[in-house]
């Protein structure tokens, strides 16, 4: 099992993701800097961690899709690679056009730092095939961007097409029909704003984040 974490300019949860990472698989993932041209070769699995990439200018996120490693991500996605895009990687993936939508400052303009409780609204995906349909989980949320918007055409398309991966149970952000995290057509590519990596530890809080983890890198395990 081959994974990498990609480091942009102001990302600071990418060793929370490294650690969740070799927790699951038990081997280190690859370290990929945001400037580099290619990904390893025979990439399993790659996630975009939270942060503050660029110093959130322009927009968050606006600046590290255009950064030299997203060409290579984008074309692995679209090979069907497995994409994990969290906080600010949700972010980078609608700046990419990756996902649809885009995320807002937070409504009430207050950065948002607890745990929430989400609803799993789709358990088909390879990363959420790990969980009950309908299930409360509660993950970490850390952010002041996080108020996703799409027109209501996008919006229903989403929920008719089951890509709605999971929605907040009570108002955090502002976010449209409480969305918390989307998918892409394919399923391959997972936009969002909770932090599962900070929920793989009872011992630190919960752990209801280890599922997306397992539930991913369990089904691209070979048998």
């Amino acid at each position: 099992m081959k994974t990498a974490v990609v480091t942009f300019p102001g990302s600071n949860c990418d060793r929370d993701m490294q650690v969740a990472l070799r927790d699951v698989t038990g081997r280190d993932p690859h370290k990929v800097w945001h400037g580099d041209a290619d990904l390893p070769d025979g990439l399993d699995f790659i996630a975009l961690p939270g942060g503050f990439s660029y110093g959130d200018y322009l927009r968050s996120g606006a600046m590290a899709a255009n950064s030299p490693i997203m060409r290579s991500v984008i074309a692995a996605a679209e090979r069907g690679v497995p994409v994990l895009g969290v906080c600010n990687g949700f972010q980078v993936l609608t700046e990419a056009r990756l996902l649809p939508g885009a995320l807002m400052r937070n409504a009430g303009q207050n950065f948002i730092c607890r745990t929430v409780s989400l609803k799993v609204e789709n358990t088909q995906s390879l990363f959420t095939g790990g969980y009950a349909s309908d299930e409360e989980i509660h993950v970490p949320v850390a952010h002041h961007d996080g108020n996703f918007f799409a027109d209501e055409d996008t919006l229903d398309r989403l929920e008719g097409d089951g890509r709605v991966a999971f929605r907040y149970t009570e108002k955090v952000n502002g976010s449209r029909r409480d969305i918390a995290g989307i998918l892409n057509p394919a399923g391959n590519v997972l936009g969002m704003m909770p932090h599962p990596e900070r929920a793989i530890e009872s011992d630190h809080g919960g752990s209801d984040g280890r599922r997306l983890f397992e539930s991913a890198l369990g089904v691209l395990a070979p048998a």
